[in-house]
């Protein structure tokens, strides 16, 4: 009796991870370039059941009563790297990106420190020096190092993410993939970065200027999703509370009889 409270607990505890997931999904359904993230669970491994010191058996030997389960506990987390819609902007410095890869980023830590990090979102400006920048003012990076503009002057982008005004070439911006998604990580709300193992590939992509990617979660699929776990969450809490009315009614009640 008492291992379905375990049971059920670990059920709730389960199904609670899953909403974090579901609601932070929905928190970003309006940030461009966002991918959406799933949660995933698994079983804890079944365990052999023996009845032991059982007066009733002959020779009092233990006994396999069968295999025991003790519930499910938390798999691992992914994203969903697949490509949200376009949306037009005809702003002359956002770029979305057709195909897998990434934006490069420099990002500059609290301390100082310097990286490369990626993104899909490619909603840029640029800053009072010129540079071509994200919104969190980190500076975007092309094929020889960030990208410096005339602000005065129109800005071009071809399909091939080559930079250039009045008919001169200025910069390429600069695209990356990698070999397996499962070495990268997400870095704060919409960037991401290597970790050991990653393998960097070239990009198959094209650049669109004057469009931005928007997220790939789609609204209505979380909240059907959210509901389906609200419900399981709340009937592990009852069986919770059946046990417990049980178990008390078998502390103070049976032993009466």
């Amino acid at each position: 009796m008492f291992k379905g409270l375990y049971t059920a607990y670990t059920g709730m505890i389960n199904e609670q991870n899953r909403m974090d997931v579901l609601t932070n999904n929905l928190a970003n359904s309006d940030t461009n370039g966002f991918k959406k993230e799933g949660a995933t669970s698994q079983s804890f491994d079944s365990v052999l059941a023996i009845k032991i010191k059982d007066a009733s058996e002959n020779a009092n030997l233990p006994k396999k009563i069968g295999i025991a389960n003790l519930g499910v506990k938390i798999g691992e987390n992914y994203t969903d790297y697949s490509q949200g819609s376009f949306k037009v902007t005809d702003n002359t410095y956002d770029v979305a990106l057709s195909g897998t890869g990434f934006f490069n980023v420099e990002f500059t830590n609290k301390a100082g420190e310097k990286s490369t990090k990626y993104t899909r979102d490619g909603a840029f400006v640029v800053n009072t020096q010129g540079y071509l920048v994200t919104k969190d003012g980190d500076y975007v990076l092309g094929t020889k190092g960030r990208i410096k503009v005339d602000p005065n002057k129109k800005v071009d982008i071809d399909s091939q993410g080559n930079i250039s005004q009045d008919g001169a070439f200025v910069a390429t911006l600069k695209a990356t993939d990698f070999e397996d998604y499962n070495y990268l990580e997400h870095y704060g709300e919409n960037y991401y970065q290597p970790v050991e193992g990653a393998k960097t590939i070239n990009a198959d992509v094209t650049f669109n200027q004057g469009y931005l990617e928007t997220s790939n979660v789609q609204v209505v699929q979380e909240m059907v999703e959210m509901i389906s776990v609200s419900r399981q969450y709340e009937s592990n809490q009852r069986l919770i509370t059946t046990i417990d009315s049980t178990a008390q009614i078998a502390s103070t009640q049976l032993g009466k009889v």
